[in-house]
């Protein structure tokens, strides 16, 4: 296994484990190893605790995904979720007879699209990859106000909490332009986030 290290900013090596005990690495050293998407201070990697004796450090996220690139994950989920509802909607014409009742067919059920976003949000914003297809595409996630995951109930809770965002006015969720840490106010009433990747 080989770590890239941050030294005076410039990422550095690569190392071996061994070699790691030979350099000035603090808690706070960011470090990568292959199979990473992007550096990890060293307090959060488990070997290099045991290794270096350093205690974990819970710290909170200090990078945050903007109100575009949450937008944009949105429009991605809506995207994929309308694509299916389609698709379901247009084999069912082959059971539905007359053009009033297509179109009905394909009207009443349209409710449905938010109530699956809701549930689909819910259940992947709390899974272990702590994002929808949409947000993995952007390389954000969701997370507490310590960057760890949060519950199913606490992301439902997030979730069904959006339609304080949109009334009035979608006011809540341009809030997140007026708010450090870019939350809307269903992410605040759910004391939780939506972070990104660190760049280096």
């Amino acid at each position: 296994m080989e770590y890239t290290v941050v030294i005076n900013g410039k990422p550095q090596g690569p190392y071996s484990l061994a070699e790691l005990k030979n350099l000035d690495i603090t808690p706070n050293t960011f470090i990568r190893k292959p199979g990473m998407d992007d550096y990890k201070e060293a307090h959060a990697m488990e070997e290099l605790r045991e290794l270096l004796g350093f205690k974990y450090q819970k710290t909170a996220p200090q990078y945050f995904a903007a109100f575009d690139q949450r937008l944009l994950a949105s429009v991605i989920d809506h995207f994929i979720i309308f694509g299916f509802y389609s698709v379901i909607i247009l084999v069912s014409f082959v059971f539905i007879e007359g053009k009033d009742a297509r179109i009905m067919a394909f009207l009443i059920p349209f409710p449905s699209i938010f109530i699956i976003k809701l549930i689909y949000g819910s259940v992947a914003e709390s899974s272990a990859s702590q994002a929808t297809i949409g947000k993995k595409l952007l390389n954000i996630k969701v997370t507490d106000l310590e960057g760890s995951r949060i519950s199913f109930s606490r992301s439902l809770a997030r979730n069904f909490s959006k339609i304080l965002s949109v009334v009035p006015v979608f006011f809540g969720y341009l809030y997140s332009f007026l708010n450090k840490k870019n939350q809307c106010w269903h992410d605040i009433a759910a004391d939780a986030l939506v972070i990104k990747d660190r760049l280096i």
